[in-house]
């Protein structure tokens, strides 16, 4: 096996991506603390080709050093917006038709392998601060809970872990799934 040079990977170009049909998700950043998992985020977003992301309450925004290392460029091709309160985000997100769901560990919360996003449907994923999760009134104001199930001694997946989880699930069982 030979690995493939960054050529042979027929990568978009930005102006590309930015006009390529998106898969109907925006990612919600709730009060993160980490510029690394910001950037994290970005490219994560970028490799799924997600909508948009918004960055909430204390989340750093770009451009910023810190992001940048992470993010490799995806602060250029991820469209993002910044909301002083997640929930001005969420209101915005229901507003535009998104079914909103907080990644959480929450009581009757829908485990990540039982989720099947529908094709009519658009989805807004809230992760967040690395040590208290998602607030509980943005919690209160979502849809739903996703889940990732953990069978270790811990408790919680760091945020760009959880991120990359979920999209990869929700983009290959989604309407753009390849």
């Amino acid at each position: 096996m030979r690995k493939l040079a960054n050529e042979e990977l027929n990568r978009l170009e930005i102006d590309e991506f930015k006009k390529v049909k998106k898969n109907p998700i925006v990612l919600v950043l709730d009060n993160v603390r980490s510029m690394n998992n910001v950037g994290s985020a970005f490219r994560t977003g970028d490799a799924f080709l997600i909508e948009k992301i918004y960055l909430c309450g204390i989340t750093a925004q770009p451009p910023h050093r810190e992001i940048n290392k992470t993010a490799l460029g995806a602060t250029d091709t991820v469209e993002w917006k910044h909301f002083e309160n997640t929930l001005d985000a969420v209101e915005d997100l229901k507003k535009d038709g998104y079914q909103v769901l907080s990644v959480e560990q929450a009581e009757n919360s829908l485990s990540l392998e039982n989720f099947t996003p529908k094709t009519d449907e658009k989805y807004a994923f809230i992760f967040g601060n690395e040590v208290y999760g998602v607030e509980q009134e943005v919690v209160d104001k979502s849809d739903h809970c996703l889940e990732i199930p953990q069978f270790g001694t811990k408790h919680s997946l760091n945020i760009s872990v959880s991120i990359g989880v979920v999209l990869w699930h929700s983009v290959l069982k989604g309407p753009l799934a390849p």
